[in-house]
């Protein structure tokens, strides 16, 4: 199974691709950010992800995409804008028929550390160690992005080919409706 992690942002967008083969060998496939300028409109910011996202979804053919799940943090403005950039990924997900999980970062960080309060250091060498890399990817939110993948590996992959079904025939159905309004 292949998983895109999506560690949603609106200056950097963190991704990575991880599959898994046999019971828990791990493989990055590909890691990387999508970086928006702030001196951008927003709306013009979030095509630039739809973009940057929809390129790796075609590139990496994922089964499933996990996205880290926007909790309230202090900086309101911050929250917002990565609410805005999951939005953007769990749309593409929609569109694509692709099942979309959502994990909390004390989910990820105990599943890749044992320990749901982790650092961000921790999270970066359990990933290093984990996917057997030469070193760790940089910046931050690339590793956060591969966590994400190995959390669903580890922790939601169970269910994935009846997600990755019911996905399609909600896609299918929408598409249908959608035409049948004459959007398409």
């Amino acid at each position: 199974m292949r998983v895109l992690g999506v560690d949603p942002g609106l200056t950097r967008c963190g991704l990575g691709v991880v599959d898994k083969s046999g019971s828990q060998a791990l493989t990055m496939v590909g890691v990387g950010v999508i970086r928006t300028s702030p001196d951008l409109a927003l709306e013009l910011r979030l095509l630039e992800l739809e973009q940057g996202i929809l390129e790796w979804v075609e590139k990496y053919q994922p089964d499933v995409i996990a996205v880290e799940r926007v909790f309230s943090q202090l900086n309101v403005k911050t929250a917002m804008a990565t609410g805005q950039a999951a939005g953007v990924a769990l749309l593409i997900a929609a569109r694509a028929g692709l099942p979309v999980v959502m994990h909390t970062p004390s989910e990820v960080k105990a599943a890749v550390t044992g320990s749901g309060r982790a650092d961000k250091k921790q999270i970066a060498q359990m990933v290093q160690r984990l996917l057997r890399l030469s070193e760790i990817p940089k910046p931050v939110d690339s590793t956060d992005a591969l966590a994400l993948a190995i959390c669903h590996h580890w922790r939601g992959g169970g269910d994935a080919k009846l997600a990755t079904a019911l996905a399609k025939e909600k896609a299918r159905l929408t598409k249908a409706r959608v035409s049948k309004v004459g959007l398409i």
